[in-house]
């Protein structure tokens, strides 16, 4: 099961970074509005980890996907790398889970 969650927790990330295509049905439009935002892949992440993701897996797959050639048509687009940004300054390096944005103050 944690095999899962390690899959689970990887098309989590890359389909948020991904984003929604430009030819997307009013369908898929819809879903991204109610399922696709940061909020909810924060929660995504936080119940992986939870159930057997480490902090190093996480850590691991974001820095495979800004340097691994398998990920090149993602680090080609800079809206990709700003999401991959943003999911790394909410992710908390030293604690167990992803912060939330709600709770972020600055």
């Amino acid at each position: 099961m944690k095999e899962w969650h390690i899959q689970h927790m990887e098309k989590t990330v890359i389909k948020y970074i991904k984003g929604l295509p430009e030819n997307a049905t009013a369908w898929e439009k819809r879903q991204h509005r109610r399922y696709g935002g940061i909020t909810r892949v924060c929660r995504q992440i936080n119940y992986d980890i939870k159930h057997g993701v480490t902090n190093e897996q996480v850590l691991e797959l974001l820095e495979a996907i800004k340097s691994d050639s398998l990920y090149l048509d993602l680090r080609n687009d800079v809206d990709c790398m700003d999401r991959l940004a943003e999911i790394e300054s909410l992710f908390d390096h030293t604690t167990q889970t992803v912060a939330s944005p709600r709770f972020i103050v600055e």
